[in-house]
């Protein structure tokens, strides 16, 4: 049977892989970008019909890119969260399977809770971007929402005007004859 220590390690030997594979990742994006920047772009005359399409795509390359927090959240949060969550597992599947992990409780709990701290932290922090994305999102389609109630009202009101102008004419031109 593997001692838990062993499954510590390899536990530590895949959070340090998925950490190494991030930070390639935002290595490999940084240095796009580096080259994206350096490269010198062709001026070419275009229509103006397509202007607007190499403003929204010029708009969209102009991005904040990865910043510091991106990659706190990749580097350590990430595998905190990871490693915490994933401690607990095992700690509660090694004492379900193995009396002696519930000899040593208290130094389990212990280290749980000390990597729980931060990881819950992080954990929040998240939950509380995502409530603001929602709520942005919530005030995004309620503006639409209303903007669309505002264009059908108008709508209709100018129908409604045409159709009143339409017969008020009518009535002028069979008074006239």
């Amino acid at each position: 049977m593997i001692e838990w220590i062993e499954v510590l390690e390899i536990l530590a030997v895949v959070m340090a892989s998925i950490a190494v594979a991030i930070a390639f990742a935002i290595l490999v994006k940084f240095a796009r970008q580096a080259l994206r920047q350096v490269k010198p772009k062709l001026v070419e005359v275009v229509p103006k019909k397509t202007i607007r399409k190499e403003k929204l795509s010029m708009s969209k390359e102009k991005g904040e890119g990865v910043t510091f927090n991106d990659i706190f959240m990749f580097m350590i949060a990430v595998p905190l969260v990871l490693l915490w969550v994933g401690f607990a597992g095992f700690v509660i599947h090694s004492g379900l399977n193995d009396a002696a992990v519930l000899e040593q409780i208290e130094g389990y709990t212990t280290l749980i809770a000390i990597l729980g701290g931060p990881a819950l932290l992080i954990i929040k922090d998240a939950l509380d971007v995502w409530k603001q994305e929602q709520a942005e999102k919530t005030a995004f389609y309620k503006v639409k929402a209303q903007a669309v109630i505002d264009y059908n009202d108008s709508m209709q009101k100018q129908a409604q005007m045409i159709e009143a102008k339409a017969q008020e004419q009518e009535h002028k031109m069979e008074s006239k004859k």
